[in-house]
């Protein structure tokens, strides 16, 4: 598995990054593997005047222990709008449209997403569902104050709705930017993005881990190493 995550990283990097681009380096182990390749070609001089930013507190470590330097969205060299975002995705449904957020960076991708003029997705062909939210809950950035408002108006839909709890640490997990992840299971298929709509519509949502709609480059790869583009229906 983790042979096709690194030929998938290293493929997104491969066929869509140039110099002189502003870059959105995603979250997981998938997109880890982005991050390597983008070192390994400004070093070898292959790239450069690279512009990065990093989605998350763990993407932005990876980055220091290969020395890239990475930028707010904020900064006149970004200036709010990147060149290309690539990302992977906990689930990806035939029109593109996505599951995000088991690592728990959803907010940052999904501004990364929203301000790239492209937007790449990279995961193996197991990620590809006929329907969001069933067999992997769909996580949302909640504030923690709103945390009983959000369990009850999600059970409310018929969800089954968890805090998600830290590893080897008592407690919540608590995002980069001091909210919790509620993780939340449907029975039933819904339409993404009128799902999106209505779980945006609870107060104390910050965002939810839908990506619907960005019709993204997505990269399937296979357990023989070989590595498709998935044509995206209608």
């Amino acid at each position: 598995m983790s042979e096709i995550k690194k030929l998938l990283g290293f493929h997104a990097v491969d066929h869509n990054v140039e110099s002189g681009m502003r870059i959105g380096l995603g979250t997981g182990s998938t997109a880890v593997w982005a991050v390597k390749r983008v070192a390994e070609h400004l070093s070898e001089g292959k790239l450069s005047n690279l512009t990065l930013f990093a989605t998350s507190s763990q993407t932005e470590a990876a980055c220091d222990e290969l020395g890239l330097s990475t930028y707010s969205l904020n900064d006149p060299r970004i200036a709010g709008v990147l060149d290309l975002t690539i990302d992977g995705a906990d689930e990806i449904d035939p029109a593109g449209n996505l599951t995000k957020g088991g690592g728990g960076a959803l907010l940052r991708e999904k501004i990364a997403a929203y301000c790239s003029r492209r937007y790449v997705i990279v995961g193996d062909d197991s990620k590809l569902v006929q329907s969001l939210g069933v067999s992997f809950a769909l996580p949302l950035e909640v504030v923690p104050l709103a945390r009983r408002v959000v369990l009850e108006a999600l059970r409310g839909m018929g969800a089954e709705a968890t805090v998600r709890e830290a590893v080897r640490k008592m407690g919540h997990v608590i995002t980069d930017n001091g909210n919790i992840i509620i993780d939340a299971r449907f029975r039933e298929q819904h339409d993404p993005g009128e799902l999106e709509r209505r779980l945006d519509s609870i107060p104390g949502v910050v965002e939810t881990g839908l990506f619907v709609g960005m019709k993204p480059v997505v990269y399937l790869g296979a357990g023989d190493g070989s590595i498709r583009e998935l044509q995206l229906s209608e």
